[in-house]
């Protein structure tokens, strides 16, 4: 018996799994909860969809849009910055699991159980591929706000011209998959954090991801920035 529980969890113990599986767990609630909210509760990001709707019906009738070329600038800006900085967290990550030497000084350090090198890769390997994910949305939403910006450019600047709504509708749909992917990596960036907590032990993981996941949900469902987002929001 203990033979095929070592077989199946590898270098896994009960409590590791299990902290593993709530990690994951919350990761992937947390993002469908705050992407398909309760009709009479919406998230923050969810609201913030109508703004962005908004801003490009109030596009079509801006006279310059400099304006407009800024905040994608700044939106795109903000992806570079992400991207980049998961990017190295990335880098770090690998160069630890490639130095087994490292991952042993790591554990004397903490003072606490190392147990077999393959576990701490395990930890280490977690939070990598949540900064991985990370990475690849943010790359994907810079890509998606340089879409935006090419289809806001083709936004006609006549109310009356009867493409001029229809596109503005087209751009801000493309600029809230663009955002979308942006929420995307940052929650991944805080999962990615939640699992270094994994290096004291499957109960600070745990505890971490309770954090985590409550944090987020406070920030999309009950944060001062959600109250304000309400008062007289976009028809």
């Amino acid at each position: 018996m203990t033979y095929l529980t070592s077989f199946h969890l590898g270098p896994l113990g009960p409590a590791d799994l299990g902290a593993l599986i709530a990690l994951v767990s919350a990761w992937l609630w947390i993002g469908w909860l705050t992407e398909h909210p309760p009709k009479h509760r919406n998230s923050v990001g969810k609201l913030m969809e109508a703004y962005r709707r908004e801003w490009m019906r109030q596009l079509v009738t801006r006279q310059p849009r400099l304006f407009d070329g800024q905040m994608v600038d700044g939106l795109r800006q903000s992806t570079t910055f992400f991207a980049s900085t998961a990017l190295i967290a990335i880098g770090g990550g690998l160069a630890l699991i490639g130095n087994p030497e490292q991952i042993t000084d790591l554990a004397q350090e903490f003072a606490i159980a190392s147990g077999p090198k393959l576990l701490w890769e395990t930890r280490i390997l977690t939070a990598v591929m949540f900064g991985a994910n990370a990475f690849l949305k943010f790359v994907w939403s810079h890509r998606l706000f340089s879409y935006a910006a090419i289809v806001m450019a083709s936004v006609p600047n006549d109310a009356s011209d009867p493409l001029a709504y229809p596109r503005a509708a087209q751009a801000a749909r493309v600029n809230i998959n663009a955002a979308k992917s942006f929420n995307r990596g940052l929650r991944s960036v805080y999962f990615a954090l939640a699992s270094l907590a994994w290096l004291l032990g499957p109960e600070m993981l745990f505890a971490a991801t309770v954090f985590t996941t409550g944090m987020l949900w406070r920030r999309e469902f009950a944060s001062v920035a959600r109250r304000a987002l309400l008062d007289n929001p976009p028809k």
